[in-house]
């Protein structure tokens, strides 16, 4: 064998439609694109949604819902994953360098316990947030509830700043 005599397997190329070659090809004159019509023209590309000018299902379908734009996303765990990360780790205290180094988080990440699976290891748990039910499985269990601040909470509310230098103003004059 040499590189010279290499060749595909039998069925696995084909050859690309020669268009606009003549009328002998079978393709030439309109080149497959038909009569007239923008689809004809050099150029055209169907916009997104479009269905041949019959109504969109984005329009007829109704608008449903919004995002908000305040919402608090948090990564959850579960205490089961609690459990196997004691077992497996031997850590008795769990925060976010733990969950980082075990792949369950990221160094951004929001994160809250819920209290799906059992717990029987004694834990110190640190994160942002925790279900009730969560909360007392793990103090029931012998171990402590750390709730981490957020940012939003570290940072001084702006709306409460403004009324407290409106106040301040009103009080000098």
């Amino acid at each position: 064998m040499n590189l010279h005599s290499l060749k595909p397997a039998a069925k696995s190329t084909k050859n690309s439609k020669r268009i606009g070659r003549g009328q002998g090809s079978g393709k030439g004159g309109t080149s497959t694109k038909g009569h007239k019509g923008a689809q004809s023209r050099s150029g055209y590309s169907r916009k997104i949604g479009f269905e041949g000018g019959q109504m969109p299902i984005y329009r007829i379908l109704p608008k449903r819902g919004f995002k908000n734009r305040n919402r608090i996303a948090y990564n959850a765990i579960n205490l089961s994953t609690l459990q196997i990360l004691s077992e497996k780790t031997g850590a008795k205290e769990v925060d976010l360098e733990l969950l980082m180094a075990n792949g369950l988080a990221k160094k951004k990440s929001l994160i809250k316990v819920l209290a799906k699976g059992e717990l029987t290891a004694k834990l110190t748990v640190a994160a942002h947030a925790f279900s009730a039910a969560a909360k007392t499985a793990i103090e029931n269990a012998g171990g402590k509830v750390v709730t981490l601040l957020q940012k939003a909470e570290i940072a001084e509310p702006v709306a409460e700043s403004k009324q407290a230098k409106i106040e301040t103003e009103n009080t000098e004059e």
